[in-house]
């Protein structure tokens, strides 16, 4: 049923009930502010989300090694805005460049619990390998790091996911002094060319260490290169996670 208004039948509009005043507009509403870094953060936590999924799938782990990654990952996002630990062009895919580049290594050591990671810069492999290896007996996973900051990083790194993790800030050169007890497997991931790298490992290897090296695609060049120095006999495994490679070494000897 219509209201009838003072001067006729037309129905009183809302602008014209009680308390308002006739051809009144309203104000438009204010447009909300967009925080674009807070999308952008958003749009990053997707996009490292579906990454996660897929490296789980390459390299599959306990939900309490999950939790323990979790951890580690908010950390090093949150150091990233002040210190370089991974390539920003990285981020997205931090998971399966990464965190799975990483796991692979347990799986061509499934016996190893005590390592030494040589320049574990971000943690990778390192801390990584600290993380799957928590809650086995007699686990231990050196960090070797030459820069502080990074080294601080390594340490919050341990502690916030309770692995067993040891950091040494040292040059790679000087692991041998700083590393007690005897190592199963020796790594490093974009550290050093080939032979520079099988002569830092090699006191270790020396006391029966493998070795466990993460090369990209010009890995036959380094052999080559490295040949000249050392007698090697490599076995090439081929990374889950991309065009890389993954050096395996089991005993070195210096030539001449």
């Amino acid at each position: 049923m219509k209201q009838r208004g003072p001067g006729g039948d037309r129905p009183l509009s809302r602008r014209q009930g009680a308390g308002e005043g006739a051809g009144r507009s309203e104000p438009a509403p204010a447009k909300p502010k967009i925080d674009k870094a807070s999308a952008n953060d958003q749009a990053l936590d997707s996009i490292i989300a579906a990454d996660k999924r897929e490296a789980l799938k390459l390299a599959p782990v306990s939900h309490e090694t999950e939790a323990r990654l979790d951890r580690y990952i908010a950390l090093l996002r949150e150091w990233q805005a002040k210190t370089n630990l991974v390539a920003p062009s990285t981020l997205p895919n931090l998971w399966t460049r990464h965190i799975a580049d990483s796991l692979q290594l347990i799986d061509l050591a499934p016996s190893a619990k005590r390592w030494a990671d040589l320049g574990s810069g971000g943690g990778f492999p390192g801390v990584v390998l600290a993380c799957a290896m928590a809650g086995k007996p007699g686990a231990r996973v050196h960090l070797v790091e030459r820069i502080a900051k990074k080294a601080a990083f390594l340490r919050e790194a341990v502690r916030v996911t309770t692995s067993p993790g040891v950091v040494h800030l040292a040059e790679i050169g000087d692991n041998v002094d700083r590393i007690t007890g005897p190592v199963d497997c020796v790594t490093a991931r974009a550290l050093a060319p080939l032979h520079q790298l099988i002569g830092f490992a090699e006191p270790l290897m020396r006391q029966g260490a493998k070795a466990l090296f993460l090369k990209g695609q010009d890995v036959e060049a380094e052999l080559t290169e490295a040949a000249k120095y050392w007698n090697i006999q490599p076995q090439l495994h081929q990374s889950r996670t991309g065009d890389g490679w993954i050096v395996e070494l089991t005993s070195v000897e210096r030539r001449g």
